[in-house]
């Protein structure tokens, strides 16, 4: 893939075209870069047109400014899509990912194509306790960061990741992430309940892996009850990063559901149960 440095954001994105397909961004999740879609990436490229950003403070794009927030990632991202002349995306976000995604979907509806999210959780409507007690156990998890990255990065692939393959990829992405770029992340909460889910016009994927942790699973339930008109789908042998840990089921799932969108029928088979 071709690294493109963002002209006038500090946002390093990433580009691969095959002629006239559809394209493909994919968002990471907190603490890693664009390298956790690396099975995405190879088994897409010749089928789809893809994108894929380091989100600020991550990975290449740590050359910020007085200013740079997180909470504009979803303009940043916008203007590459014009300096690209992409006119409509599939998102697929994952963890912080897939609060990203929600919030470019927000603001930019008629450039989604379709919307997958994965490790997430309904930043429209996400409940007040649960909020909380979200917020809590990640800034436990920042101060562990604050304290060494090394340990925060041992303990957080355990959270993020089941299988040890994919645990093992994660801690290695983990353990570059730089201390300072936490402040990027302290923002997040301005993205929930900002605004009112309306009629998509695009088809909603969401999901997580089974051995995700449980307030996960409960988060994907509540935001199936308030949007029944999305898909669900449970990995089995999966923990928080689906794509890492079942990377040949999540491909194949993306691309079943790809195909669904291109052909009119956004309806796809829902998988395991809540």
């Amino acid at each position: 893939m071709k690294s493109v440095k963002s002209s006038n954001s500090p946002i390093t994105y990433f580009v691969s075209r095959t002629g006239q397909a559809e394209w493909i961004l994919f968002i990471h999740a907190a603490f890693v870069d664009h390298n956790m879609f690396r099975a995405q990436f190879a088994y897409f490229e010749n089928k789809y047109n893809i994108l894929a950003v380091d989100v600020i403070g991550h990975g290449q794009s740590v050359d910020t400014q007085k200013g740079d927030t997180i909470e504009r990632m979803s303009k940043w991202i916008s203007d590459i899509l014009k300096a690209e002349t992409i006119d409509k995306v599939h998102i697929v976000g994952v963890s912080l990912g897939a609060v990203l995604a929600q919030d470019f979907a927000n603001r930019y509806p008629y450039a989604v194509s379709s919307l997958a999210c994965f490790g997430g959780y309904d930043i429209n409507n996400f409940d007040k306790k649960m909020k909380n007690e979200n917020s809590a156990k990640q800034k436990l998890m920042m101060l562990k960061a604050f304290v060494s990255v090394k340990w925060f990065a041992k303990a957080n692939r355990k959270i993020s990741a089941y299988t040890a393959q994919a645990q093992n990829d994660f801690f290695a992405m983990n353990v570059r992430f730089p201390k300072k770029s936490l402040m990027y992340l302290a923002t997040l909460d301005h993205m929930v309940n900002r605004y009112q889910t309306g009629r998509r016009n695009y088809p909603l994927l969401i999901g997580c892996g089974k051995f995700d942790i449980p307030m996960e699973l409960e988060a994907i339930k509540a935001w199936k009850s308030s949007e029944p008109d999305c898909t669900v789908v449970l990995f089995e042998n999966a923990g928080h990063c689906v794509n890492m840990d079942v990377p040949q089921e999540f491909n194949k799932t993306m691309e079943e559901f790809w195909k669904g969108v291109a052909g009119g029928n956004i309806y796809m088979k829902e998988a395991g149960s809540l």
